[in-house]
Formats: structure tokens, C-alpha cells, sequence
């Protein structure tokens, strides 16, 4: 039977605090994430159908399951994925080579595309996810609502995830309040352009 567990973080939870405060990361991933992990488990011990398997086929196949499979398996892939993003203020420098031009290519400029971006993530109504996609073999911006992702087969608009950002309020309320802009704002000074680059070229 498949036992999903939380993956430890790259980083120490006070590493982004310029822009994510440590008290926040802290609950989000010991609490929060935990909590999607632990359900998922339960989840799958009721079900023989979904033991055994990866959490990428179950994603892929969600419509087959329930909805606590389908909250708490899209949990536990978009924080896992989220985590990674990410990297101290600063450090991440800007997207170059095949994924600048990719950005240039389908949205004019690295500017216009964190506006849209944004745009994106603050139209989303109450929880989600803003994402960066590869759709036949070109970038798009799509929302998600709850824990759903693109890689669902229920997700309106399928591709193949880059860049994730979650709109939660529990991703940021500690710090910015309401302000959800305020946030997708200064997320892009902790994003890590280098493992974004892999994930695009590797959904090429």
C-alpha cells in the first residue's frame, strides 16, 4: 500500500522571510501540507483502488476518485512542487536561454508575463493556484481553484506545470493580510528561474 510522506524543504523556514515570513512556512508545510498528506493516506487505505499507485497516475486519473483524493492528492502535489520553486530573496536571478525566449515568445516580455501572471492569481475566487503551463509545446497562464492543478484530467485547461504559485490565504495571510497583489508581487523575488528552466525544458 502506498504511504505518502511530507518532503522536508530546501531551505530553512525563515530563508525567504523578506518576503514569506517564517511563522507562515512553518504552519504551511508542518501543518498545513502535513494535514493533506495525512488525509490523502486515510484516503487510500479505504481505497484498494489506489494502492499502490504513484501520486502522479492518481493526479492524472483524479476523476476516477473521490473528493477527499482529489483535495488532498492535489495537496500534496502542488505544495510538493511549490517548495521547490522557491529560493532566498535575491538569489534566483531572471529566467535566460530557451525559457526567457519561451517568455518572450508567448507574452511579449518577462514584465507582461508576471502581469498576467498576477492577473491571474488575484481573478482567482477565494483559494487556488496560478500557474505557468507547457501546452503543445508553448507557455500559457491558467488558474486553478482548491487544490486542483493542470495535470488533472478534470482541469479545464491540461498542460504540463512550470511555475506554481498558491493563493491560499493560509499561503501569505500573516504577512499581507488581504492583500493578495501585494504577495504575487513580491513572490518574484523568491522564485528559482533555474528549476523553473528544468521543469519547462523537461515538458518539452
Amino acid at each position: 500500500m502506498s504511504t505518502f510522506t511530507l518532503p522536508s524543504l530546501p531551505y530553512a523556514y525563515d530563508a525567504l522571510d523578506a518576503v514569506i515570513d517564517a511563522k507562515t512556512m512553518e504552519t504551511h508545510h508542518s501543518k498545513h501540507h502535513q494535514a493533506y498528506v495525512d488525509k490523502l493516506n486515510g484516503e487510500v487505505a479505504a481505497d484498494s483502488n489506489l494502492q499502490g499507485k504513484a501520486l502522479g497516475d492518481i493526479i492524472a486519473n483524479i476523476s476516477k476518485y473521490s473528493a477527499g483524493t482529489r483535495n488532498n492528492g492535489g495537496g500534496h502535489w502542488n505544495h510538493s512542487f511549490f517548495w521547490n520553486l522557491m529560493t532566498a530573496p535575491g538569489t534566483g536571478g531572471t529566467p535566460s536561454g530557451p525559457l526567457a525566449a519561451a517568455i518572450d515568445k508567448a507574452f511579449g516580455s518577462f514584465d507582461v508575463m508576471k502581469e498576467k501572471f498576477n492577473a491571474a492569481g488575484v481573478g482567482q475566487f477565494g483559494s487556488g493556484w496560478a500557474w505557468i503551463i507547457v501546452k503543445d509545446g508553448k507557455l500559457e497562464i491558467v488558474s486553478t481553484p482548491n487544490q486542483d492543478n493542470p495535470l488533472m484530467d478534470v482541469a479545464s485547461v491540461k498542460g504540463t506545470p512550470i511555475l506554481g504559485n498558491d493563493v491560499w490565504e493560509h499561503a501569505y495571510y500573516l504577512k499581507y493580510q488581504n492583500r493578495r497583489p501585494d504577495y504575487l508581487n513580491a513572490w518574484w523575488d523568491v522564485v528559482n528561474w533555474d528549476v523553473v528552466s528544468k521543469h519547462y525544458e523537461a515538458a518539452l
